[in-house]
This record gives structure tokens, sequence and C-alpha cells, in this order.
């Protein structure tokens, strides 16, 4: 991913943002805990912490963990390190050291950028590694740079990069239980963007309140959209979500909007909404796990919005279809953006008729280059140009798509993926635990939960909260199971593999 150009390509992220602050000038911006930052220091900041960067040694194609909670330069650094040519690697900061270390490894991320909070995690994965820790508000100890540091340096031009270049690499959860990562380039997010951009502008929203962690696929798209656009767009932003300060944001600020997961929209009819003034509210836009309908009619009728779901995933920058404000049914995810084509194909890869189940396919220029250092897994899920989700879903005939079901075993919980053999391979490092089976369980809260069942080695016992806290220990936050029930036998199919239907009806 080294292709040179004699300038940036119609699609750089980098040229995205220079043109963005070109077109709307300086403004207030983006608030954050208590302070304004406008477009014009977000934008100075990122052209000098890019230069510093270079000066570290980071170039073309090199990749730049991001590990932080939300904050300003958050904005700033996924600028600099595009404008620097190098490669955005955002990870969330759920995740357990082993899980830090393997992505550390696997992407050969030659600088970290951090909040100092989150150093202890950092050292503890990337012990015997060689990587320059850049810390964000430190004072550089421990053999850390410090983030002022790196904006000491003189503005410099964008380094050069084709619009197939590799822009971001963003790992999800694997089957195999190794997370794999998914390589996106300047044109996909450039294009998905677009297409998340004309979802906001159907509603006229220009004030939006962000709680969604920047470092998930479809927090930086959000990020991406707001470089498209026309109006100036103005930004609240939570360090993390919390439910009671998101109303007290919207109240003070009268935002219009904010880019929900479910589970958040339940937690806000849990706090006290109705001592608030919510009246500036007009849309959220809704993604990242399954939307139960109950919940959809609850949220409208408490907070007067109008709920727009979408569907994406990972490989696919985040967006497939959407709804708009003059575009939307009940129950339906949307119609494909522009930059995507979606298709109901049978398991033999056939087209399928409107209104038959089959998985949903997509193709178009939001489409992931491919799995990192994984071309046989690319070759498995990218056939004759279209991207098979393994999820379930079905067309109407106006091109409205519902999402049925998955083939994938995935859990959403939360808006997080879980993927059931992550958690398996933990249980059954239990010395009491034969074998574990791990399903979702739909949930109000969270859309699913995630839940497991374990068979015990004779002579050996274990309860489950026991199993529970074990898994715990072992896992990130949003993985581990929340429910554990210890059966004579773990379902199995004819072939000896986990039945996982069988399974779902024991949990349920």
């Amino acid at each position: 991913m080294t292709a040179v150009t004699e300038g940036p390509g119609e699609h750089n992220l980098a040229l995205l943002a220079e043109q963005s602050f070109e077109r709307l000038g300086d403004y207030d911006s983006l608030h954050f805990e208590g302070r304004w930052h406008t477009s014009g220091q977000i934008h100075d900041r990122s052209t000098r912490v890019a230069e510093g960067l270079r000066a570290l040694g980071i170039g073309p194609g090199d990749r730049v963990l991001v590990l932080t909670m939300n904050t300003p330069e958050v904005f700033v650094s996924y600028r600099a390190i595009w404008r620097a040519g190098a490669v955005v690697t955002p990870v969330i900061f759920l995740q357990t050291p082993p899980e830090l270390r393997h992505i550390l490894e696997d992407s050969g991320a030659k600088a970290a950028i951090l909040t100092p909070e989150l150093l202890p995690l950092f050292h503890g994965a990337s012990a015997g590694l060689d990587i320059a820790a850049i810390v964000v508000d430190g004072d550089g100890a421990g053999g850390t740079t410090p983030y002022a540091e790196l904006e000491h340096a003189d503005p410099g031009q964008i380094v050069p990069r084709a619009d197939d270049d590799l822009a971001a690499l963003l790992y999800t959860g694997g089957t195999t239980g190794r997370a794999k990562g998914v390589m996106l380039s300047h044109r996909n997010l450039w294009e998905a963007g677009r297409g998340m951009e004309a979802v906001a502008r159907s509603t006229g929203s220009t004030r939006s309140l962000l709680p969604l962690p920047l470092s998930h696929a479809f927090g930086l798209n959000v990020l991406v959209a707001g470089l498209h656009s026309d109006e100036r767009q103005v930004s609240v932003m939570q360090r993390w979500f919390d439910p009671a300060g998101w109303l007290e944001l919207v109240q003070e600020h009268r935002l219009e909007s904010s880019p929900v997961v479910p589970s958040m929209m339940q937690m806000l009819l849990d706090q006290p909404y109705q001592d608030y003034d919510l009246g500036s509210l007009v849309s959220f836009g809704c993604g990242g796990a399954p939307l139960l309908p109950a919940l959809r009619d609850k949220v409208e009728k408490a907070f007067g919005v109008a709920i727009l779901e979408g569907y994406g995933c990972t490989e696919t920058s985040a967006i497939v279809t959407a709804s708009t404000v003059d575009a939307s049914r009940p129950g339906s995810v949307g119609r494909p953006t522009p930059h995507a084509e979606v298709a109901i194909m049978s398991p033999e890869g056939t087209p399928l008729p409107v209104g038959e189940e089959g998985e949903i396919c997509v193709r178009g220029t939001g489409v992931m280059l491919g799995y990192w250092h994984a071309p046989e897994l690319t070759a498995q899920t990218i056939r004759d140009g279209w991207l098979h989700t393994g999820d379930v879903g079905r067309l109407d005939a106006d091109g409205y798509l519902y999402v049925v079901d998955r083939v994938k075993d995935l859990i959403i919980r939360g808006g997080f993926n879980v993927y059931p053999r992550d958690v398996e391979d933990v249980l059954v490092e239990h010395p009491a635990v034969a074998s574990a089976a791990c399903v979702g369980k739909p949930d109000a809260e969270r859309g699913e939960e995630v839940v497991a069942v374990v068979q015990l080695r004779p002579g050996m016992t274990a309860t489950s909260q026991e199993l529970i806290d074990f898994a715990k220990e072992r896992m990130a936050k949003y993985k581990y199971p929340r429910e554990v029930l210890v059966v004579d036998a773990v379902p199995l199919t004819s072939v000896g593999k986990i039945n996982r239907k069988a399974v779902r009806d024991l949990v349920r």
C-alpha cells in the first residue's frame, strides 16, 4: 500500500479535512467538558502533529495505534495521521492486555497515541515490542513523548496517498478467537462518510451530541461524515456515554441529533428524562445492534424524535443502508446509500427475487480492501466482487432492506461485537469445564446478552457465578457472559459441532 502520486488523491481524507476547513472557516465546532474548540484550532493542531509524527519517523503506510477515550485529540490525531500518510489503527480501551498485544503485533504498529490513564494497559500489552508511545496531555514520563511536543513542529504539506491506499486498520473479533484487521482505504471511508452525511442532511440538524467511541467503525464514520458537510456542524462530545450527562448536554446546548446504539436509548429511558427540556431534539441515528420494535416505539414517544435506522459492518466502512426523514419504513433499516449496492443471495451465490430471504451481500466503494494478512479469509468473504456479510435479510419492491437474522453466530451486545468462540475458548480454560457453547439472547437494554452453557468434567464442580467471574477476569468487559448455565451435555449436531439452535432453545 505504498503507491506514489504527485499529490493527494481525490478521496484523500487529509485533503477532505483541509477542504472542509477552507469551505466553512473558523468557528466554535467542538465542545468538550466545558471548553469550546474551534475548527481552526483543530486544523492547525493537526497540521503540526502530522509533522511531529513525521519527525518521529512515521511515514506512508505506517500504522499508528490510537488508544484513547473520546477527546478533542482524537479529532486532531486522525487528521494528523492521514496528513502524514500513515494509517489510523483505532482500538477501543475495553481491550484486555492479551487482546491489545495481539493487535499491536498483528498490525505492526510503529507508534501509539494514548490517553494517560491507559498507559498501564498499554505497558502491560506492549512489553518487549519496539513502539514509540505518545501520551495525550501527558508529561512524557516513562520514555513516552508528550503530545504537546508534537505540536511544536511547523505545518507541512499533505503526504501524497492514492485513493485506494490504506487509511484505517480496524480490528474486529474473529471466530478463531483472534481479532482480524479490516483494511479500509481513503476511498472507502470518504464514500461511506458521504453516504452518512446525506442521512444527516435529511434531518436539517447542525447541532449534534457524540456519545459514541470514535474508535468504533460507527464513530469513525460519523467523524468523516462531518467533513463532507456544506454547513457548519457543531458537535458536543462525551468522553464516554453517560446518560444523565447526555440529557444535561442536550438541554444546555439545544442539541438536535445524536448517533446512538439501542442500549444507549434504553439507558436514557431509565433516566428521569421528563425533568429536562429536550424539545430541540429532532432525530437519533441508530445502528450497531438490532433495535427491538418495542424499544423504538418507547423512544419515539418519550423523546418525540425520528429514529433513523441503518445497517452496516466494519467490512463495509460501517454503513450500507440508512433511513432518512422522508424515506423510512417500520422494521426496515432503510435503502442502500449511494456508495453501496445490496443483493440477497442464495447459499449458491445467486440473486434471489424481491421478498425472499437470503444472505445480505454488498458491493460498492465502501467495501473493504480485505483482511490484513489474511488473503484466504478475504477470498472467502469477497466473492465475484460481492462481500458476503453472513446476515440474513430481504429486500422489498422499493429497495428497503429488512434484516431477519444472522448466518454468522455473531452476538452484538450494546453495539459491540462478541464472537462465541472467544467466550468459549476462555470458559474451557477453567479446570472444571469440559466444553462450552455461547449464544446471544434478546435483551431489551443491550440488544443481545451474552449467555453460555457449559458441560463440566466428571467429578468436578463449579457454580455459574464462579464461571462468570472466571471469564470476567480474562475478557473485555463487553464480552464476558452475564449468564452461565451448567448442563449435563452441550448440544451437538450429528457431526459433532455445537448445535447453536438447541443451545438457544436452552437459554431462552
